[in-house]
């Protein structure tokens, strides 16, 4: 099944997303259907909140950067309960786009190595070190679960200049290739 994106101005985009068991209900189904929703939607990354969840619950699917970074050949990943720990590492840009904000993208900055403590669809305990691409993927993921969106990481000027299409996209009037919710 595919979930609608929730869109930039929906409320769950802002909460705090809190963390669940392995009794969360239907949890396989509902992990299968965000993969389903994020392929669909042609995206890299999909965070519960962005399907109307407001719990601790991220994909990730990296492959297509492949070319870019051996490393992420096999990168496809399940993240539940997840905790950035430390980030270090050099400040690096990227030009950012995110399924809730569809139409916009812009540099982001983000730290180039993290640190983080989270659980696998098994609820197995995992603390590992994250650099480059998969670092940054998991960052944009990552700030869903704290209410926090990639437009938030630009410098005001910026932010103001976008200011009328995240409006637009608030009321609906985008248009995309997925299914949506306002």
């Amino acid at each position: 099944m595919k979930y609608p994106v929730y869109l930039y101005g929906n409320p769950v985009l802002r909460k705090v997303a809190e963390d669940i068991d392995k009794n969360y209900p239907e949890l396989e189904t509902f992990i299968e259907n965000m993969w389903d929703t994020m392929y669909y939607s042609d995206g890299v990354g999909l965070a519960a909140p962005q399907i109307g969840k407001s719990v601790r619950l991220f994909v990730i699917d990296a492959t297509p950067f492949e070319e870019d970074e051996e490393a992420l050949k096999d990168f496809k990943k399940v993240f539940i309960n997840a905790h950035i720990i430390e980030r270090e590492g050099s400040d690096e840009s990227f030009n950012e786009g995110c399924l809730s904000l569809p139409g916009i993208r812009e540099d982001v900055v983000r730290k180039s190595r993290i640190r983080m403590q989270y659980q696998d669809e098994n609820f197995v305990e995992h603390d590992e070190w994250f650099d480059g691409m998969a670092a940054r993927v998991i960052q944009h993921e990552y700030d869903h679960l704290d209410g926090i969106l990639f437009v938030d990481h630009l410098k005001p000027l910026k932010k103001k200049m976008i200011n009328s299409k995240l409006k637009a996209i608030s009321k609906g009037d985008v248009r995309t290739t997925y299914k949506v919710k306002i």
